[in-house]
């Protein structure tokens, strides 16, 4: 046997990278890679260290990389096919995992990837508002806005004297109405998160309803008041000054869907808005100075427009015991939101988070300072021309792993709102039915159907008075909501937990939050109120046209490390 010196030894050709740590961080090591190229087939390429092949069989007739292109190419579709398909349903499962994971993220943004670059060269105009609770009334009526601004049959009719309170009558319109902020409220009895502005030289505070259906914002206006509450702070007193005139464009803007004929004649733009549960409020417009306290802690004073309220009916007048007004959200022009991105103070961007404990209420933020972009789930915002409240197209919802059918559904039926003026959710009827019939098994020995409870139309009672949702939680399935996403093959999911669909009343019986939507609306479309968007930071992104969530605590954005202002402390 001849010795492996008298060989001939192949001919090498190497390279060797050696990377280096960051000076910052030497703790990363560092790595050694070479690449080896020779004649002999068992050379290979190795990194840091090799071990000779221990395989003493001969080598094949030429060398084959397993990885290469290539010979991927040369494969027959047979073999290809079963692989592409593995690869889609993982990718699918990879969706459905890692969205899961985006709901028990927190608001740490501070190593959020910024997707504008530097943050440190961002604009810092972000409003940031706290959110109240509203105490229990005891009344036990359900708040639904999504307001329809109506026609002014007598609109025409010029004025003679710069008087404010002009009665007006409806016809037919339909515009529907529905930063960081401190926010309040409860969902059972009386519903609704509100906050506050400042309005007027000197400012003076006033608590708003927040309102994602809602276009035009306004507070409850000595012009002299016909009908208003008590509410929580004294009237809002309007100069002559401050009454917008029919020309001004905001009052077009406003009556621009109105039946009745434009006044350029008239001493001031009258509104009337008809809410979804039945109440009403009339007023005109003015315009007047707000202050907002900017995250950084400065402050900012802009003049906007606003309804002065002097007629409230129905509902309205239970409720505005503890708020002065409603701040409106939505996307219309008129909305406070917009008319601060068009004089170029924020961006049109809004973000909500409702807290579900009762201690605070959570926060509300203007501008995209708090968003945590990477972390959030986005479907595309809808455009809807007879309606500026945001919507997404919701494609299956399932109670836990069970299929609800959503019946013979139009195409608009697949719509659903996130309204933040409303109490509880609203399923279309079929789908309502449907959702219905599968907790008829919720029935056992710990809680049974009570049909004397007439607080809400399905509850259930147990042997001794609950507490909290959280007692029975382990009998119900959480809601999952699919929404379509830009790309057509995957779906984004919201997860509503028992606690975003059922509330405990004051007997301490369990009762579904979600209502019967027939008659709300156009009785064909979904809509999240407050107790579905408990728990989950909303980004409503008016800039880029989508919508996004994030499970949270709602305490307050990471990145914000101040106290929340005292609303009846001067600013």
């Amino acid at each position: 046997m001849a010795d492996e010196t008298d060989e001939p030894s192949p001919h090498l050709t190497g390279i060797v990278i050696i990377t280096l740590p960051p000076p910052d961080n030497p703790s990363f090591g560092k790595t050694i890679t070479a690449f080896t190229l020779s004649d002999n087939p068992f050379s290979s390429t190795t990194s840091q260290s090799t071990h000779p092949p221990t395989d003493p069989s001969p080598p094949p007739p030429r060398r084959q990389s397993p990885s290469s292109l290539g010979n991927f190419s040369h494969r027959r579709p047979s073999t290809i096919l079963p692989i592409l398909c593995i690869c889609f349903i993982a990718l699918y499962c990879w969706s459905s995992i890692s969205q899961e994971e985006v709901f028990r993220l927190r608001d740490d943004f501070d190593n959020d990837d910024d997707d504008d670059g530097d943050h440190k060269n961002k604009s810092r105009t972000t409003f940031l508002f706290p959110l109240y609770r509203k105490p229990y009334g005891g009344n036990g009526d359900v708040e639904l806005k999504l307001g329809r601004l109506r026609g002014l049959k007598d609109s025409a009719m010029p004025m003679r004297a710069p008087k404010i309170n002009k009665k007006s009558a409806s016809a037919t319109s339909k515009i529907d109405s529905a930063s960081v902020i401190p926010v309040g409220g409860n969902i059972y009895l009386d519903g609704l998160y509100y906050t506050y502005l400042h309005f007027g030289n000197p400012p003076r505070p006033y608590f708003l309803d927040i309102d994602t259906g809602s276009d035009l914002t306004w507070v409850q206006c000595d012009a002299p008041c016909t009908s208003c509450a008590k509410g929580a702070h004294p009237f809002y007193k309007p100069g002559k000054d401050n009454i917008i005139l029919p020309k001004d464009s905001y009052c077009h803007e406003l009556q621009k869907n109105q039946m009745s004929k434009h006044c350029e004649s008239c001493l001031q733009c009258d509104y009337e808005i008809e809410y979804a549960d039945h109440s009403s409020s009339m007023g005109v417009l003015a315009r007047d100075e707000i202050s907002l306290n900017i995250a950084n802690g400065s402050l900012v004073k802009s003049k906007v427009v606003f309804g002065c309220a002097y007629d409230q009916q129905g509902l309205l007048l239970n409720t505005l015991g503890k708020t002065d007004g409603i701040l409106s959200l939505s996307r219309a022009k008129i909305s406070l939101p917009s008319q601060l991105a068009s004089e170029g103070i924020t961006k049109n961007i809004i973000g909500h988070c409702l807290a579900t404990d009762t201690v605070s209420g959570g926060y509300l933020f203007f501008g995209d300072d708090f968003v945590p972009h990477s972390q959030m789930a986005w479907v595309p915002m809808l455009q809807s021309l007879d309606s500026n409240s945001y919507q997404a197209e919701i494609m299956e919802v399932n109670y836990g792993s069970r299929q609800i059918d959503l019946g013979n559904v139009k195409a608009r039926q697949r719509n659903i709102i996130f309204d933040t003026g409303s109490s509880y959710s609203y399923f279309p009827e079929e789908a309502y039915n449907n959702l219905v019939t599968s907790l008829n098994d919720i029935s056992s020995e710990s809680i049974v159907l009570d049909t004397s409870d007439t607080s809400l139309p399905i509850c259930w009672r147990s042997k001794s008075p609950l507490r909290s949702v959280k007692d029975v939680k382990m009998l119900f399935k959480p809601l999952n909501l699919h929404f379509r996403s830009k790309w057509w093959i995957l779906s984004r999911k919201l997860q509503i937990p028992p606690e975003g669909y059922l509330v405990i009343n004051r007997k301490g019986n369990v009762c579904l939050g979600i209502l019967n939507g027939n008659k709300v609306h156009d009785g064909s479309t979904f809509i999240l109120g407050d107790i579905s968007l408990q728990g989950l930071l909303f980004v409503y992104d008016n800039v880029n046209k989508k919508i996004g969530w994030v499970r949270s605590d709602c305490a307050r954005p990471r990145r914000f490390e101040s106290n929340f202002p005292n609303p009846d402390v001067g600013l």
